[in-house]
């Protein structure tokens, strides 16, 4: 005869399977925000030694904070919230991880059938909440008596494989339990099940493509531009070698990971917001084939000149989404880069005309004369080697791509630029400093004001976050509103924000500068004392 569980210890039972399950799966963190109905998974995940458990009491910034932790350690992480408003506030870190490719595993915790539409405390239809910005959505039933372990580590590897292949993103899982929530029986330690062995396809780009295209390239001059994509050694190596063999200049992003490093940085053009501005230059050297790596480039002079090359546009993208904002895709490679790029130099291929790629490289040399001691040469400067930096959106980035130079110092830059918000940057930097053990932040002042509750999340972390104060939104200085008459009031915002007092709430330690000088050194003080630090840097 079967035995009846006390419905909270079924409830937390259910829950040590669920979160078990995840764990041999290869979970290691979880972000839990505070709540009662999600009670039973919380326990679990908080008593599973195993489990590496953050907790952030607002869901907004816990979402954007395991975003920063899956970034850097490029695994899904659990977010765990109540019902009710609770999960709605993952939708901003929601739309992000979808379009970056970041993978979590959110759930929700929600109320029992018998109380959905009959107007319940704390109650929403959180059913498909996410619409098309989830990988997969489950709705589970609520937890059963005599339910089979196995069902819910299998499940667990399921949502786990969804939300890693074949296009990372997120899974939304709606977990109903009925009250109790909390067990009344002692229950034993989860035992971790064996780990399923998944296998994914390794992606090749077939010989008879890979042929056609360089036989289509050879000896014709051409340009490589890398985007964002994850800075794996292997592809920055094997995109080096394929630019020195088609003598063909690497036009490379910050977030590409190729600007900083031991690889070949020799044909790396690093400064063309500078010299694609020069519309002789541009008109003259019209490229008659790109590879594009990665994302579509972020900065207006780079996207209108690969946009303008009509005949031959490649894509190299392993991911099952579509990348041609410009509506110029003629070649299209489902491969990782140094894959294709392998297959490319197994082939015949034939260099540019010499004069091609030395042209880029003289830009290149008259826009580094321009001397550079502005905050982001001091940064790259100060931190020390495979530091992890992380940079806000809007103006701050832009300003990077033009101005951050290359190195053989390791520098990890990440960035939200999958929607490209504003919104939950502090708690990212942090959940990146969580993986890492350190960060170093670069955001605007509007940024940083978006997300001030992410500097709870700074406490006990060494996590350098410099704020530019340039009175509001920068950006919009170099963008048409600014010729309109209601233009500071609608657009340009000046805030008048205390990021001292902001640093003094959340126990951060506080430094001001206005003079690049004050700023380097307030800097270095900063990253020898180690712990949370906010640099307000005041820009005229």
């Amino acid at each position: 005869m079967e035995t009846m569980t006390d419905t909270g210890t079924l409830n937390f039972s259910w829950s040590q399977a669920m979160v078990a399950g995840f764990v041999a799966a290869g979970t290691t963190d979880a972000v839990i925000s505070p709540g009662s109905r999600s009670t039973p998974l919380a326990l679990a995940m908080l008593r599973q030694p195993r489990l590496r458990c953050h907790v952030a009491v607002d869901e907004r910034s816990a979402a954007f904070f395991a975003l920063g932790i899956a970034k850097a350690s490029r695994r899904p992480v659990l977010v765990l919230a109540t019902s009710g408003t609770a999960p709605a506030n993952w939708l901003p870190a929601v739309i992000e991880a979808s379009q970056s490719g970041v993978p979590l595993l959110l759930i929700s915790a929600d109320r029992p059938p018998e109380l959905q539409g009959c107007g319940a405390n704390q109650t929403v239809d959180q059913i498909g909440l996410f619409g098309s910005h989830v990988r997969a959505s489950h709705a589970l039933g609520t937890p059963d008596n005599g339910f089979d372990p196995a069902y819910l580590h299998r499940f667990a590897a399921r949502a786990y494989e969804q939300a890693t292949w074949p296009h990372p993103g997120l899974v939304h899982i709606n977990q109903p339990f009925r009250e109790s929530l909390l067990p009344l029986a002692d229950t034993a330690e989860a035992e971790i099940p064996d780990s399923i062995r998944v296998a994914h396809p390794t992606l090749q780009p077939a010989p008879e493509d890979i042929r056609d295209f360089a036989i289509r390239i050879s000896g014709r001059p051409g340009v490589i531009v890398c985007g964002e994509m994850p800075a794996l050694r292997e592809d920055g190596k094997a995109i080096a070698a394929l630019a020195k063999r088609l003598n063909a200049p690497i036009l490379a992003e910050p977030l590409s990971g190729l600007r900083y490093g031991d690889h070949d940085r020799s044909r790396l053009c690093v400064r063309y917001n500078h010299w694609l501005s020069n519309q002789a230059f541009s008109e003259q050297h019209q490229p008659e084939w790109v590879l594009r790596f990665g994302t579509f480039p972020l900065t207006r002079n780079l996207q209108n000149y690969v946009g303008g090359i009509r005949q031959i546009h490649a894509v190299v993208e392993p991911w099952p989404r579509w990348s041609d904002p410009a509506h110029r895709l003629t070649h299209l490679f489902r491969a990782e880069p140094a894959d294709v790029c392998t297959a490319l130099l197994a082939e015949s291929l034939v260099a540019a005309p010499g004069g091609w790629r030395q042209d880029f490289a003289e830009q290149e040399v008259i826009a580094a004369e321009r001397p550079d001691a502005g905050h982001i040469a001091a940064m790259l400067e100060e931190i020390q080697h495979a530091t992890p930096f992380f940079i806000g959106n809007s103006l701050a980035i832009r300003q990077l791509d033009s101005l951050s130079g290359s190195g053989e110092k390791a520098i990890h830059f990440y960035g939200n630029r999958g929607a490209n918000g504003i919104d939950g940057n502090i708690s990212t930097a942090m959940g990146i400093a969580a993986v890492h053990g350190n960060v170093v932040a670069l955001l605007g002042d509007l940024t940083t004001q978006h997300d001030l509750g992410g500097l709870a999340l700074a406490q006990g972390r060494n996590a350098v976050i410099v704020v530019v104060n340039n009175a509001g939104g920068g950006i919009f200085d170099h963008l048409p509103q600014r010729e309109l008459p209601e233009f500071v009031q609608g657009w340009r915002t000046p805030q008048q924000i205390s990021f001292e007092h902001a640093a003094l709430t959340f126990g951060l330690g506080f430094g001001r500068a206005d003079s690049i000088d004050d700023f380097r050194k307030t800097l270095r003080a900063a990253l020898a004392a180690g712990g949370p630090h906010l640099i307000e840097l005041q820009m005229p």
